[in-house]
């Protein structure tokens, strides 16, 4: 399941962005190009899960609109062949920083189930053994 669709990205930053940033042929088409939108999706679901699965199972029964917002905001910057204006590396930024914050816990999905099992524990365990030296074996010499 990917984070954001093609259609999403037009909607959201309008198809003349797309044409731009996707037609790459020698010869202009005017079409955004499908096959390069796919590959920034790609992309950008690999980028969001890498920070996604120390915290959260994979993949996610349903996407939260803060992750489809941090998919866009990805997306079109991954399509910049160039630099991208300050807007989008601003927004490219921010939405980095939110993967981290969700990463640490920081930020929480409200996704129902999605959180991985926790047993409860701080993960040290103490087994204490028999003690060889009794008061009842040491008679004599205490």
């Amino acid at each position: 399941m990917s984070y954001i669709t093609q259609t999403t990205l037009t909607d959201r930053f309008g198809a003349r962005m797309l044409v731009a940033l996707t037609d790459r042929g020698e010869v202009a088409t005017g079409e955004v190009d499908a096959g390069v939108v796919a590959r920034a999706l790609a992309d950008t679901d690999a980028v969001i899960d890498g920070y996604l699965a120390a915290r959260y199972a994979l993949p996610l029964t349903e996407v939260p609109a803060l992750i489809a917002d941090i998919a866009g905001a990805i997306a079109i910057w991954k399509l910049h062949i160039a630099a991208a204006d300050p807007k989008i590396e601003s927004d490219y930024k921010d939405a980095l920083r939110m993967l981290r914050d969700i990463a640490t816990g920081a930020v929480r999905l409200s996704v129902a189930g999605a959180e991985p099992s926790v047993s409860g524990g701080t993960g040290v365990r103490i087994t204490d053994r028999e003690r060889p030296l009794t008061e009842a074996n040491l008679k004599g010499f205490i």
